[in-house]
């Protein structure tokens, strides 16, 4: 009976559904610009790959676990003032730099109002899960959608013959 509880799971909070489907859209839309962001920055697409999976997983787990994440930095920025001003430096400048330079600031908002509705829409079920499980159920369905998004073929190799 639990089994079926959890395979019902896409019927009864559909934007899992919505969350797999925007991350195969993210996925594909990375495999497309990939070559011409790596040609013209410089970086070897396996390393490209390898910042995206990072940025995947840091957005991951701010959207799943913020409770556990701001706690951690409160107590640390409660030990002293001058913790609290070096951690808010390092956070603004580390995004800022982030941001700027990179220009992801649309596909990180993207990802995150993705997850962010998916978690809510587990809450609206009642599914209380422990933030492991939270971050492993959605972090399935979001490497698994990019992981099909960069697989799917490059709609140049896509010929549609007009009817008739």
């Amino acid at each position: 009976m639990e089994w079926m509880r959890w395979f019902s799971l896409p019927l009864r909070a559909p934007l899992l559904i919505v969350l797999f489907g925007v991350s195969a859209v993210m996925g594909h839309q990375w495999t497309l610009l990939s070559p011409r962001f790596s040609a013209s920055s410089g970086l070897p697409l396996p390393l490209l790959f390898g910042l995206e999976v990072l940025q995947l997983l840091l957005v991951l787990i701010l959207c799943t676990m913020p409770d556990l994440l701001m706690r951690r930095v409160s107590l640390l920025m409660a030990s002293s003032r001058s913790m609290t001003l070096l951690v808010t430096l390092l956070v603004v400048i580390g995004a800022g730099i982030y941001l700027l330079r990179l220009n992801v600031l649309t596909d990180v908002l993207i990802i995150a109002s993705a997850l962010l509705l998916a978690r809510l829409d587990l809450v609206r079920i009642g599914l209380d899960a422990t933030p492991v499980t939270s971050i492993l159920l959605l972090g399935t369905l979001l490497f698994g959608g990019v992981v099909l998004g960069h697989s799917l073929p490059h709609p140049s190799f896509v010929v549609v013959t007009p009817p008739g």
